[in-house]
């Protein structure tokens, strides 16, 4: 498996990201399996917060693995704090992971439960310089992960990132993304688990503080399926669906999964 060319598939899937990227197999990998007869209520853990700038949006892209939204991160003006952070956290960038079909595609599991999608908002520590040295620290990145549910009802708020599939149909395509507020994207409550893990993509650096939301926020299967019309190959090249672009949940290894709530 070359370096360049991890994926999906069965030739170079998360079966076989260890080849290359050994930390893979390490001991805080993510996503992990949540059981809540697991799970521990910790009272001390307080709210979080999201203070972002719609002005921080800059482009969207299709990466060939995932659709993402990028942020301007060069000063504190997208930020999270509150919750098991110290300090506050830059929003860099926030992207998806979804099934081929409405039963599967987050990476989290909740008691059995997978639910279509898994939105995950990207942010990390600035007391460590630059993103590149964030990643070497166990508490350089936050992420906030929403689970995306199908139902019948479309959620409004995630029309402004699907009205642009259009634009970024294939791979390798960006196309500008200005005044947009991803806080509009998370549930009414704000009751999370927290966890240490690492990137659920290569080189899967274990970094990460998770802190995933309990309420999933509800899209319609439409929805779903304009994230599924997205090509992983570029334009010159025959479509080639974009789905399934999740991994499987890692061992847990002894790792303590917090509450907010009870």
């Amino acid at each position: 498996m070359a370096q360049s060319v991890w994926g999906y598939d069965s030739d170079n899937g998360p079966e076989r990201w260890h080849e290359n990227y050994p930390l893979a197999k390490g001991d805080k990998q993510s996503p992990i399996e949540i059981n809540s007869k697991d799970v521990q209520h910790d009272s001390s853990l307080g709210p979080w917060h999201a203070s972002y700038d719609p002005g921080a949006a800059k482009t969207i892209l299709n990466n060939g693995r995932t659709c993402r939204v990028v942020f301007d991160d060069t000063f504190d003006r997208s930020v999270l704090r509150g919750g098991p952070l110290t300090g506050a956290y830059r929003l860099r960038q926030l992207h998806l992971h979804w099934g081929s079909s409405d039963d599967h595609g987050s990476e989290h599991v909740i008691d059995g439960v997978k639910y279509a999608a898994e939105l995950h908002m990207v942010h990390w520590n600035p007391k460590h310089g630059n993103f590149a040295g964030a990643l070497k620290q166990p508490d350089g990145v936050a992420v906030v992960g929403v689970f995306l549910k199908a139902g019948k009802t479309p959620k409004p708020e995630m029309k402004r990132i699907l009205e642009e599939i259009d634009n970024i149909k294939t791979k390798g395509k960006e196309a500008p993304f200005q005044h947009f507020d991803p806080s509009i994207l998370f549930p009414k409550s704000r009751d999370y688990w927290t966890y240490h893990g690492s990137f659920t993509t290569p080189p899967c650096e274990e970094c990460i503080t998770w802190i995933l939301l309990r309420e999933p926020i509800e899209v319609s299967s439409d929805q779903m399926a304009k994230l599924r019309s997205l090509s992983k190959n570029g334009e010159n090249e025959p479509v080639n669906p974009l789905v399934d672009n999740w991994r499987p949940p890692q061992p847990v290894k002894g790792r303590i999964v917090r509450a907010s709530f009870k």
